[in-house]
């Protein structure tokens, strides 16, 4: 397992594209080892394993609504594990605990170098090294029958990241999908988010130190339901590529 730079644009589509292997980490300045492949004969994983998952409830006004309840006046907190995160076209496996499990497309924040502590919103911008594709994956029925949400957010597989880290793009109006078995259930814009990418790290930052690689969910758009075995469920963020997940049952 190693890093790589994807080589050509990616928002094209796989053809032609080259993954040039990084000697160590993305992470300060970049040096290449000789060996590149062709991107489709690489099998992707989670582009980062983070040491923390930090995610935001309710931060789309229209989800809060289809919930039933009041967008917060402040970030709403929740955590999920590093042992629930998974990798492009990992199953996301459904525990025998829950009866239903639904989907929630959102853009993550990846944090770079170095990390983000009580920081202003400069620095908080400063802090992000880029962005990739999430699904907050949620046991609904276990998220409202516990009164709290770690178990229902915290299963393993239950956060899908990926395909890669997109840097240098402007993430203040994309669009915000997820599809399952093609069929459109979700479609949003970054621009209605309640609170902005920067202002969630510089508030997060205020709670719990970011270390580098981190991953900040910013929320997820009205149109979440319910996963079964035998999806496959797709979120797609423009300006950053697409995350797709077979949908299995756990026994």
């Amino acid at each position: 397992m190693s890093f790589g730079v994807v080589e050509g644009e990616p928002a094209t589509g796989p053809d032609g594209l080259t993954v040039a292997e990084i000697d160590g980490h993305p992470f300060g300045q970049i040096r290449f080892t000789e060996q590149r492949w062709a991107l489709a004969d690489v099998r992707l994983l989670s582009p980062i394993l983070p040491s923390k998952v930090v995610c935001v409830g309710r931060n789309y006004a229209d989800h809060a609504a289809e919930q039933g309840a009041a967008v917060p006046s402040e970030p709403l907190l929740f955590l999920k594990p590093s042992t629930s995160v998974i990798g492009p076209h990992d199953a996301i496996r459904l525990p025998p605990q829950t009866r239903r499990v639904e989907h929630e497309a959102e853009l993550a924040v990846v944090i770079g170098p170095p990390g983000a502590r009580r920081v202003d919103r400069a620095g908080a911008e400063a802090a992000i090294f880029g962005w990739t594709c999430a699904n907050d994956v949620t046991a609904r029925d276990l998220q409202r029958s516990d009164g709290q949400w770690t178990r229902a957010k915290g299963f393993d597989s239950f956060c899908p990241l990926g395909p890669w880290i997109a840097t240098d793009v402007d993430m203040t109006d994309r669009e915000v999908r997820c599809e399952v078995n093609e069929e459109v259930r979700q479609l949003g814009r970054t621009k209605d988010l309640v609170f902005d990418p920067a202002t969630l790290v510089s508030y997060v930052s205020h709670v719990m130190t970011l270390l580098p690689g981190d991953v900040v969910l910013t929320g997820t758009p009205a149109g979440v339901d319910v996963l079964s075995p035998g999806d496959t469920v797709l979120v797609r963020i423009e300006g950053v590529g697409e995350l797709a997940n077979p949908v299995v049952a756990l026994d």
